[in-house]
């Protein structure tokens, strides 16, 4: 066993490396990481094969095969004319893929999902504008559980989770977030009515609708090929919903937010809103996503909007008004009545995780508690 140099220092070694480097041209003597914490999770590189070329078709369209409560990754980006432009990447598609690099309005965007982690991810291929624009595949291997990409153009490695370049070239470079939140497709469809769907049509021959991972996310169940201690506060597969704002990260456990259904926090001084909604099914409960237990989901804003500060709370009737205007707000953010209809939260990134994932990647991070002073209203 070799001892471990510094990152970034010439001593550490592919030798450090529990993965093939057969084929790979990356710089393995750039690292962020220890190198010996990556392992593979079985699968050759893009053995999960990356979507590259996505094909989308009509609301209406993916109705024929996307069941109300089936969950989508939601991802909404605002035109420089400030239209909404917005696609679903059903998870039913993204737990044989993981990956889409693809364009939506004028952004290039690469859509991840890593079902080890639960994590969906949405990042602007450029790390400038107008810079490169990077194509992103999976390496096949893991950190904490967590899927690593590989972009084409230099071969560096990046961690999913923190969008972060590990290995390689690029190491040290951030991927900048896109907002991308998992809802159902009913609550897409109503939300965005002129929106579209990635398309079965991917190319590949796989049996979506079908889950390749049955009972992954039982939350008594072992993490899979993960190393590391677990930390004992949660269950190791218990969700919970991962917010990062400057350096902060905070874990919201979905079980405590499905008893409070909205969240009023300040995350490095910015004040957000957690809305937590049922009607979401998992996608890593049974063998057919359709059957999937109802896990809710989630959105989470600033809760300002032009300035000024908003409250919100729970009407009788479960809908989410703010003190201020008494307008009513969606899971996606947006005023769908009273004086503020037509108007947007700005939506912080953020991801579902599993808490054994999100504690070894932030073990410095913040776990959030319904008893917390702080958030008495």
């Amino acid at each position: 066993h070799h001892s471990i140099a510094p990152a970034g220092t010439q001593e550490a070694s592919a030798d450090d490396l529990k993965v093939s480097t057969a084929g790979w041209t990356t710089d393995f003597t750039r690292h962020s990481v220890p190198l010996s914490e990556i392992r593979t999770g079985g699968p050759p590189r893009d053995g999960i094969p990356p979507i590259d070329n996505p094909r989308y078709v009509s609301l209406a369209d993916a109705d024929a095969w996307l069941a109300a409560s089936e969950p989508v990754i939601a991802v909404a980006i605002e035109r420089a004319d400030s239209s909404i432009v917005a696609r679903a990447y059903p998870l039913q598609l993204m737990v044989w893929h993981e990956i889409v690099n693809d364009m939506l309005g004028d952004t290039h965007v690469t859509v991840t999902f890593c079902p080890l982690c639960y994590s969906a991810i949405a990042y602007d291929r450029r790390l400038e504008p107008g810079d490169t624009i990077y194509d992103f595949g999976t390496t096949g291997n893991l950190r904490h559980s967590d899927l690593i990409m590989w972009d084409r153009q230099t071969e560096s490695w990046w961690q999913q989770f923190s969008g972060d370049a590990i290995v390689g070239e690029l190491t040290g470079a951030h991927l900048t977030f896109l907002p991308a939140q998992i809802i159902s497709w009913s609550a897409f469809k109503e939300a965005y009515p002129r929106g579209d769907v990635l398309s079965r049509e991917t190319g590949f021959n796989r049996s979506y609708g079908t889950n390749p991972y049955p009972g992954y996310d039982d939350v008594n169940s072992r993490p899979f090929l993960f190393d590391g201690s677990t930390d004992e506060r949660l269950p190791a597969k218990e969700l919970v919903v991962a917010v990062n704002i400057g350096t902060q990260g905070v874990a919201y456990p979905v079980p405590a937010l499905h008893t409070a259904r909205l969240v009023e926090d300040t995350v490095d001084n910015t004040p957000i809103v957690v809305l937590w909604q049922p009607g979401a099914s998992s996608a890593l409960d049974t063998s057919d996503l359709i059957d999937g237990r109802d896990i809710g989901q989630v959105g989470v804003f600033v809760r300002e909007l032009d300035g000024r500060e908003l409250t919100f709370s729970l009407s009788p009737d479960s809908r989410v008004i703010d003190a201020e205007t008494g307008s009513s707000w969606d899971i996606t953010g947006a005023a769908t009545s009273g004086t503020l209809s037509g108007e947007r939260l700005i939506a912080v990134p953020h991801t579902l995780v599993f808490w054994f994932a999100w504690a070894a990647f932030q073990p410095r991070g913040r776990l959030w508690n319904p008893a917390d002073e702080s958030n008495l209203k």
